[in-house]
């Protein structure tokens, strides 16, 4: 089967992001959102990465047009219909993901394939949830979208070998580096990742360092790009809790356990650069 036309469900960060490097790459793409208002807010932001791009030299303005040509928002699931691939990139809530497939369902065709950009959540539990779970697979990309290279392919027990092959080459199509990640808690990246933040984040509560101290000894040290507590802070602290408490539900191991400072840290509203404070403050 060759995609040709690809819907998104969800305009926010991750959805608007995967809407655009579809649509650059020649796919017809249909980006889907709860209400107009934040329909419209995600295809402002694709307008503004594209047109920051043209400003600066890196992306063509006739580039530009055919992405933004290539692209339509929507509010009704009906406006799925003629989609071969969709690509669910909406809360992290199973069930609330098992009522959009319902719903997409119920509008696409029987050949269309389903991958979830989840970051975390089981996805042969999200197949069990569909008429079609040898169509559906995972793939994580990263934000953000159009400057992340990777994207993590994951194969659900029951995803077939012809879904794995048109999600890997979709992957490659949209001009990223897939990797197959096992369908376990955290992948590949995050299996690596949070474990490192939430040490990081123990450092902190054990007076090791300073914050500033302990994100400069991974850069320098390391020669990572940004240290873990700055990264905690991008990532969203919301973010990485949650996921810690799949994977620590998942594999019941101390070192993906929340620490508490993560924990208060997520009640007090403190979670990075979103919300303006986190291990950092941020201007507004």
């Amino acid at each position: 089967m060759a995609i040709e036309t690809v819907g998104v469900l969800g305009c926010g960060l991750m959805g608007s992001g995967i809407a655009q490097i579809s649509a650059a790459a020649g796919f017809t793409t249909v980006v889907l959102e709860v209400n107009e208002g934040v329909l419209q807010k995600g295809l402002v932001r694709v307008n503004k990465f594209l047109s920051d791009g043209v400003a600066k030299g890196k992306i063509a303005a006739e580039d530009r047009d055919k992405t933004l040509g290539n692209l339509t928002g929507t509010t009704n699931y009906a406006d799925l219909k003629d989609c071969d691939l969709v690509i669910e990139a909406i809360v992290e809530n199973v069930e609330v993901k098992k009522q959009a497939y319902a719903q997409v369902e119920a509008h696409v065709g029987s050949h269309c394939l389903i991958a979830s950009n989840t970051s975390s959540l089981c996805i042969t539990e999200l197949a069990a949830g569909t008429t079609r779970p040898d169509k559906v697979g995972g793939l994580h990309f990263f934000n953000p979208v159009p400057l992340m290279k990777l994207v993590e392919v994951i194969r659900a027990l029951t995803t077939s070998q012809a879904t794995y092959d048109e999600l890997f080459a979709f992957a490659k199509a949209v001009g990223k580096e897939p990797i197959t990640a096992p369908d376990k808690g955290g992948f590949i990246v995050n299996r690596l990742l949070v474990p490192y933040l939430l040490d990081a984040i123990r450092c902190v509560e054990e007076g090791l360092g300073t914050v500033q101290d302990i994100d400069n000894g991974m850069k320098l040290g390391c020669g990572h790009p940004m240290g873990p507590l700055t990264l905690l802070d991008f990532v969203g602290l919301d973010t990485t809790y949650y996921i810690a408490n799949i994977m620590f539900d998942e594999f019941r191991e101390q070192r993906f356990a929340p620490p508490p400072l993560l924990k208060r840290m997520v009640l007090a509203g403190h979670h990075g650069r979103k919300s303006g404070k986190g291990f950092y403050e941020y201007a507004k």
